[in-house]
């Protein structure tokens, strides 16, 4: 850990560069929770590119708590399709809900951390941006930082190296603009201080370093090897029919997805007369890859349990981000567009 004058130049330092050079990001023009907190459940496993336009039409379409606590599922869903990680959406939904019912979004980090899909960061975050309350950010940017500026080879993706850094984080931040100073911490792992090309000549903080002072920053932080990468072949079927496509939905207590829409693959068919093979994408879940086949067949006799979803509503019910690119696949090879998932 740094002795305590250097914490206060790390303090100093690192809030006067991010007030100069912070992202102009919709969710740092306010300070009301609901909106930082849409905006950090987002943010959870996906970049910022991605999104800002999702952040931007999922606030138009549920402004408030409210609007969110009352809306049907499936167009919270719809909203948030393409996103990814389906369970964030309902998670939101049903906080909203608890949230609506209690009167208004809760104004202590304790309270903030029992809401259904809050976490330690995600808590933190609203916690320190809207209230200013001090608590620390723990994410991949921060650990990053710290690692590399205390020199510290510990590991950081395991339990305990996790507490260990949220305990470091904890004596760094400066608890007279907690938010500010979590902010700036991400945004510096975000911007200057990557994982692969550290921009150390830039970075304010450069001097305190100690990974750079030793010439070692691409050796911190410091992390157990990842799982080897599974690669795996499919083929979903595009069946269409009088302006439908035939699809099945998941069930409302599947572990993963529920409610969604799918293309059918072998298992939800019976025989099948494959007509041309249309094209193929790539899809990565966690350590999974996946190379999909589009090939469009003839309307089976058996539906088993598919059914025939009109072109005209799949822009309105929650559909997989697989549908999606199959759609997109199946498009450059149909005569005629009924509808577009883009």
């Amino acid at each position: 850990m740094l002795p305590d004058t250097e914490i206060v130049q790390l303090q100093r330092d690192l809030g006067a560069w991010f007030r100069m050079a912070k992202r102009d990001l919709p969710w740092r023009r306010t300070r009301d929770p609901y909106p930082i907190w849409v905006s950090e459940t987002m943010l959870q496993q996906t970049r910022v590119t991605a999104v800002l336009p999702y952040y931007e039409r999922f606030l138009t379409r549920f402004p408030d708590i409210a609007a969110l606590a009352t809306a049907p599922e499936t167009d919270v869903l719809a909203a948030w399709a393409g996103l990814g990680y389906y369970h964030r959406a309902r998670n939101m939904q049903q906080a909203a809900r608890l949230m609506h019912e209690a009167g208004g979004f809760p104004q202590r980090h304790a309270e903030i951390r029992t809401l259904p899909g809050v976490g330690d960061y995600t808590a933190a975050a609203v916690a320190s941006i809207a209230f200013g309350l001090p608590h620390a950010v723990v994410d991949g940017n921060v650990l990053r930082v710290i690692s590399r500026i205390c020199g510290d080879s510990t590991v950081i993706n395991t339990t305990q190296g996790r507490r260990h850094f949220a305990a470091q984080a904890d004596q760094l931040l400066d608890r007279t603009q907690p938010g500010e100073f979590n902010q700036a911490a991400m945004e510096l792992g975000a911007t200057i201080c990557s994982p692969k090309n550290p921009q150390c000549l830039v970075c304010p903080v450069s001097s305190l370093c100690r990974a750079r002072a030793s010439g070692r920053q691409h050796a911190f932080p410091v992390k157990l090897p990842k799982r080897k990468t599974v690669r795996q072949q499919r083929t979903v079927y595009w069946i269409e029919r009088n302006e439908c496509v035939l699809a099945w939905q998941r069930p409302k207590d599947s572990s993963l997805m529920p409610g969604f829409w799918e293309l059918p693959e072998q298992d939800q068919l019976g025989p099948l007369v494959q007509t041309r093979q249309m094209g193929s994408f790539r899809h990565g879940i966690t350590f999974h890859s996946y190379e999909f086949q589009v090939v469009e067949a003839a309307p089976p006799e058996e539906l088993r349990s598919c059914e025939w979803l009109a072109f005209k509503d799949l822009g309105r019910v929650p559909v997989s981000t697989i549908f999606k690119k199959s759609w997109r696949v199946a498009e450059q090879h149909r005569p005629t567009k009924n509808g577009s998932l883009h």
